[in-house]
């Protein structure tokens, strides 16, 4: 396993998504090497935005909640600012017939907040505090060895400990040398990738018009192709946005997209007026279609919330030099941003805890 940019590192992350920038970032704080491979050509994983006119809208996820004191602390650090969803106006029905009910009550995700300029904002701000030189993009992990990593192009990555923060599913999908244990490679396969069969469709407007028609922006339909329709706008307005989910399943939505816009713009007009009909901007992001997001057992979206956490397999693997990160295996609020942080910390807390023994990891 070797290459002409071998690297040696106290750390290789596998994955640049919000938990290993989050992990990145505590072992830098800790004064640990790390090196970070991402095989996008960009860094955030789920966590993405439509660069719109005035701002962006998140593709990915959007929202966090009271009660999340690890984002909200990183909000800070970062300076970032967040608003509440809007929540004002009532919630729009529109049944299996096409027929719109309006006055259904209120907007569902009251409550919750979202960060002026989207949540790639946590991405940017955690890049920003990282050495560029340790960071690498468009760098497929191919192989795991015993404290190697060996990337797609041939470069071998020493190191002591090896943190895959990647969907479980994906990180499955490696080669091992010497290989996983059954039980831990069937523990992977087992975890749904949360939100990867998903696809959220969004428009841009010149202004938030349905609120002046005492909308909250907030729709449950039963006929589609979007179910559930929420407000996508930034605290003043700009820029004003609606995003809606998908109902259709993923495999009725390959080679469809035009198709599927059409139809979905056709629908908030039926929702919410003509005007829907003619947005500045519209982006599709198709989740299943990501292969660095969903295998193809993430076809299939589950049926509620599963119940996240890191199984027993999964602990100790390697004597305990190989770790998984990721909000798919978060002790607490998998599934979601939150988790993401809370998987970082426990990895990290792990690792320094061997590396500089005696250091507060917290």
């Amino acid at each position: 396993m070797s290459g002409s940019g071998d690297v040696t590192t106290d750390v290789a992350i596998v994955g640049g998504g919000l938990s290993g920038l989050a992990l990145a970032n505590l072992l830098q704080a800790a004064g640990l090497s790390f090196q970070l491979f991402e095989a996008r050509a960009h860094f955030g994983g789920r966590i993405a935005a439509l660069e719109g006119l005035g701002g962006c809208v998140d593709l990915g996820p959007s929202w966090f909640w009271p009660g999340q004191p690890r984002i909200a602390q990183l909000v800070a650090e970062l300076g970032l600012r967040s608003f509440p969803q809007h929540a004002h106006g009532d919630i729009v029905f529109e049944d299996a017939t096409g027929m719109v009910h309006q006055g259904m009550g209120y907007a569902s995700m009251e409550g919750s907040f979202r960060l002026e300029g989207g949540m790639i904002g946590l991405v940017e701000g955690l890049t920003a505090t990282l050495p560029a030189d340790r960071l690498h993009l468009s760098s497929a992990v191919k192989e795991m060895g015993s404290g190697q990593v060996r990337l797609a192009n041939g470069t071998c990555c020493s190191a002591r400990h090896v943190a895959l923060a990647i969907p479980p599913r994906l990180a499955a999908t490696l080669i091992y040398d010497p290989p996983l244990p059954v039980a831990a490679f069937q523990s992977l396969t087992a975890i749904p990738t949360w939100m990867a069969g998903h696809a959220k469709f969004v428009a841009i407007y010149d202004r938030p018009f349905w609120r002046e028609k005492g909308m909250s922006g907030d729709a449950m339909s039963h006929r589609g192709p979007l179910a559930e329709i929420h407000d996508a706008s930034s605290a003043d307005g700009t820029p004003a946005a609606l995003f809606g989910f998908l109902g259709v399943p993923a495999s009725h939505r390959k080679d469809r997209a035009a198709e599927i816009e059409a139809l979905a713009l056709h629908q908030l007009a039926q929702i919410f007026g003509p005007e829907a009909r003619e947005p500045l901007q519209t982006a599709l992001q198709d989740w299943a279609c990501e292969p660095l997001t969903a295998t193809e057992t993430d076809q299939t979206p589950p049926a509620g919330h599963p119940a996240y956490g890191l199984p027993h397999a999964l602990v100790g693997v390697s004597d305990g030099r190989l770790h998984f990160a990721g909000t798919e295996v978060a002790q607490e609020m998998g599934g979601l941003m939150e988790g993401a942080l809370a998987s970082a910390e426990r990895v990290a807390r792990l690792i320094i805890a061997d590396m500089k023994p005696g250091l507060d990891a917290s």
